[in-house]
């Protein structure tokens, strides 16, 4: 019987070892934003720069972590009191997440994913909060994605959201 437990624990030792892949990468790349929801009184576009390290655990699965700027243009309003309109220019709004990130391969072409973490407001008026990031990324090429994705950060107010569109390059280590 302390044969059978020997054999059953090397046999997974030999299993969980022959799935480990040695490989880690960096990527950076830019993207846009369209914000929807509670934020569009605020802006309607945004911009982002994202800096991403994977460590791969698996074939099939990466870890990692992530971080962000995410720049927001401020929407300006028109106020009619008196002779003439009176414009008001909107406030852009930043944000600095730092996150978790986890990716599965289900083909060596998509990845499929998220970024758990918490998003930093730069600016006085912009409040911290839960930040996630569902993911899709196409490979264009061995080094270029193409990446679809939905941001969210909760805050005590509201929620801010966006549907992002970008690209991402591969570094490798």
């Amino acid at each position: 019987m302390k044969n059978f437990f020997l054999f059953l624990f090397l046999s997974f030792c030999g299993i969980v070892s022959a799935q480990y892949v040695d490989r880690s990468f960096f990527k950076a790349g830019f993207h846009g934003s369209i914000v929807v929801g509670d934020a569009s009184d605020i802006s309607n576009i945004g911009v982002g720069l994202d800096l991403y390290q994977h460590w791969g655990v698996s074939r099939r699965i990466d870890v990692g972590l992530t971080s962000s700027v995410l720049y927001f243009f401020g929407l300006d309003s028109t106020i009619d009191i008196g002779p003439e309109p009176i414009t008001i220019r909107g406030e852009d709004t930043i944000y600095l997440p730092a996150a978790a990130l986890f990716r599965f391969y289900p083909s060596r072409t998509i990845n499929l994913g998220g970024d758990v973490g918490y998003a930093f407001g730069l600016n006085d008026f912009t409040e911290d909060g839960f930040y996630y990031r569902p993911t899709l990324s196409i490979n264009l090429s061995d080094a270029s994605a193409l990446n679809f994705s939905y941001t969210g950060i909760n805050t005590d107010n509201s929620t801010w959201s966006t549907i992002t569109v970008g690209a991402v390059f591969l570094f490798s280590n």
